[in-house]
Formats: C-alpha cells, sequence, structure tokens
C-alpha cells in the first residue's frame, strides 16, 4: 500500500506547481526567473540525494555500485532528454501567464494521447481501439473542462493554447525517450543527469540574473525552494520508488491524481472560477486516461477465468 500511495504522493506534488508559479507572477517574478530558480534549487537538491545515496552504498560495500556510475556518453545522452524537461517547464509556466492555472493543467495533461501517437510512430504500430476510445474521451474531456461551452467568457488566449500544447508534446517526448536509455543507471542518478540537461537549457534561454539582481532577497527564493522540492526532488524520487512495484499502467491511472489536484488548488488557493461543467471534464478526461489500463485489466482477468474454466 505504501507504494502506491508515494505515487500518489508524487502525481499530488506535480499538481501544486501551477498554483505556486502563478502566485510567484503575482509577487512581480517572470517566468525565466521561476523556472531558472527552480532548476537551480532542484539540481543542487537532486546531487546532494545522489551523493548521500551512494556514500550510503559505499559504506555498505567495498565500493559503490556500478549503477551510480555514468559513462560520459550516457550522461550526454541523459542531458539531451532533459531538455525536454526543461522545455516543458518553459512552455508550461509560460503559458499561465495567458490562461488559468486550471485550463493550462487540462492542456498539459494532452500528453497522454500525444505520447499514444508518439509511440505509434516510432513503434510503427496502429493504436488499438481502446487507445483511440481513450483519444476521443479526452478530447471530449479538455473541451468541457476549458470553461468556454458555457460561454459568457472571454476568448481564451490561442498564445496560452499553444505554449500549453506544447508543454504536453515536450512532455510526451520526455516519457517516450526516458526509459530507452541507461535504464541500468540508479533512478535518482538519471534524475539528476537529467535535470542537469534540462537546467543547461534554461540557462541558455534565460541567463540567471536572479542570482545576482537581488530577486532571491526580495520574494523568490522560497517560491523556488518550493517549485524545486515539489517539481524536481519529489515525483521523480517517489515515481521511481513506487513505480516499479505497481506497475507502470497503475502508475499512469495515479497519476491522474495530479489534474484534479491542480484544479482543486486553482479553485481554493487563486479563486478562479470552475464551474460544474469543468468538474465533469475533468472527471471524463481522468477516465480517459484510466480507460485503457482498465480494459486491458478486464480482459487480463477474463483470460485467467476462461483459462481456470478450461482447467477444470
Amino acid at each position: 500500500m505504501k507504494y502506491y500511495a508515494y505515487v500518489l504522493a508524487g502525481a499530488c506534488s506535480f499538481g501544486l506547481l501551477s498554483t505556486f508559479v502563478k502566485k510567484a507572477y503575482e509577487s512581480g517574478f517572470h517566468v525565466g526567473e521561476v523556472v531558472g530558480s527552480q532548476n537551480v534549487f532542484g539540481v543542487l537538491m537532486m546531487w546532494i540525494l545522489v551523493l548521500v545515496a551512494a556514500k550510503s552504498a559505499r559504506s555498505s560495500s567495498t565500493s559503490a555500485p556500478a549503477n551510480y556510475r555514468v559513462a560520459p556518453r550516457q550522461a550526454l545522452m541523459l542531458m539531451a532528454i532533459g531538455t525536454t524537461s526543461g522545455l516543458t517547464g518553459i512552455c508550461y509556466y509560460a503559458a499561465l501567464q495567458y490562461i488559468p492555472a486550471s485550463f493550462a493543467i487540462i492542456l498539459l495533461f494532452q500528453f497522454t494521447w500525444m505520447g499514444i501517437v508518439l509511440e505509434a510512430i516510432i513503434e510503427r504500430k496502429r493504436p488499438g481501439k481502446e487507445k483511440l476510445l481513450s483519444l476521443l474521451i479526452l478530447f471530449v474531456g479538455i473541451i468541457m473542462a476549458s470553461g468556454y461551452l458555457k460561454g459568457g467568457q472571454e476568448a481564451p488566449s490561442w498564445i496560452g493554447i499553444l505554449l500549453g500544447l506544447l508543454s504536453a508534446l515536450t512532455y510526451a517526448l520526455f516519457i517516450a525517450f526516458n526509459g530507452k536509455v541507461s535504464a541500468q543507471v540508479a533512478p535518482i542518478t538519471r534524475s539528476a543527469i537529467m535535470q542537469s540537461g534540462s537546467l543547461v537549457l534554461v540557462m541558455c534561454i534565460f541567463p540567471p540574473h536572479f542570482l545576482f539582481n537581488g530577486s532571491l532577497h526580495e520574494e523568490l527564493l522560497p517560491w523556488a525552494l518550493l517549485l524545486a522540492f515539489f517539481g524536481v526532488v519529489i515525483p521523480p524520487l517517489f515515481f521511481a520508488i513506487g513505480v516499479p512495484r505497481i506497475g507502470g499502467g497503475m502508475a499512469t491511472i495515479m497519476s491522474a491524481a495530479e489534474l484534479p489536484t491542480a484544479v482543486i488548488m486553482s479553485f481554493v488557493v487563486l479563486h478562479e472560477t470552475v464551474n460544474g461543467l469543468q468538474w465533469l471534464g475533468v472527471i471524463i478526461t481522468m477516465f480517459g486516461i484510466a480507460l485503457p489500463e482498465l480494459l486491458k485489466r478486464r480482459k487480463r482477468q477474463a483470460l485467467r477465468e476462461n483459462e481456470g474454466n478450461s482447467g477444470l
């Protein structure tokens, strides 16, 4: 049960980020300062955890386990993958400047169907009927959750929508390539190296002026530490502990907790308007995410029952 709790906590921590970012914007900081400071402190925290973990492993044996060591070529490949994570943060946080947090998280969650399309392209395999049905449900969910069906609202910012969808695409790319490189390396080390790649990209796009212009001493530091802890450290660490124990399919279902967490936070803390139709859209979106795995489990159960009956 505790492994389910790890995955749930990791997903919920991701859901907190949009609210923290919005509050940082209210304090007068811009996307470069927010995403840059998050990456700087997040990478520092990750490497401290790597050093502690490696030292602990070394003290229990004659030398540090091989999976804490990474060849230069492996490190470069992991850092390259990490740049997609950096792009996700940049696009998502930029989108929050134009659209409500409750809508931005819905757009980010389109990584689910984008991941299915990417899988079909990479593996040259047509998606099954259950995945196509899931895509249809997800499209319905996002339209309802956007809040624009009822009318009476300002026209949505197309810049915000584009940035939100770009964040979903880059996140789908991150997931698609994440498990294909250096799988034998310790998860915490892989995460630290990938986040280092993300940091390099972010620093190239947004030079770290916040380190020298006094922003950290104003109000940026608390938001930077919160975003680093809940966005860079907790999710990958908790997922690395929980996902291998409960399986990727169940982890995907439980990761959907990020969606209601973000919407509830935007409603309670940011006082954004979320009507009944939008809540229904959120529920439909979560169902669309979970559907392929639920159908897969139902099919496996039916096969086991058939095998059991045939053995009688």
